[in-house]
């Protein structure tokens, strides 16, 4: 099991520069996507066996935005890239107003079961 590490603002990944990184990544993905509240990413596309980057937008409703096929793969690299030091066998969410990510089953544990 892997332990994800400690943010320090000496450490130039978690630091003002990992924070101002991570800022500009969530505006780049506002701008590719001005709907989306919530981008899901993982690493398992439906359909393939193959581990492959896949994202998926929702809007404030939670319901899912028509992305293309560049989008779904950019914005997963994009965020997979942006936090390199999480597990990525599990999805994540990150929600764009806030900047923070989440695992995706922490995300359902506290909104209740949806």
């Amino acid at each position: 099991m892997s332990q994800r590490p400690k943010e320090s603002a000496d450490d130039p990944e978690h630091g003002r520069a990992g924070t101002e990184r991570r800022q500009q990544l969530t505006r780049a993905l506002v701008d590719m996507l001005p709907a989306a509240v919530t981008i899901r990413v993982t690493q398992r596309a439906p359909g393939l066996a193959w581990p492959t980057p896949f994202a998926r937008a929702y809007d404030r409703h939670g319901h899912s935005l028509p992305m293309t096929r560049t989008q779904r793969i950019c914005a997963a690299r994009w965020i997979m890239r942006g936090f390199a030091e999480l597990d990525w066998t599990e999805a994540h969410d990150l929600d764009l107003t806030t900047g923070t990510l989440r695992r995706a089953v922490d995300a359902i544990d506290h909104d209740g079961g949806e």
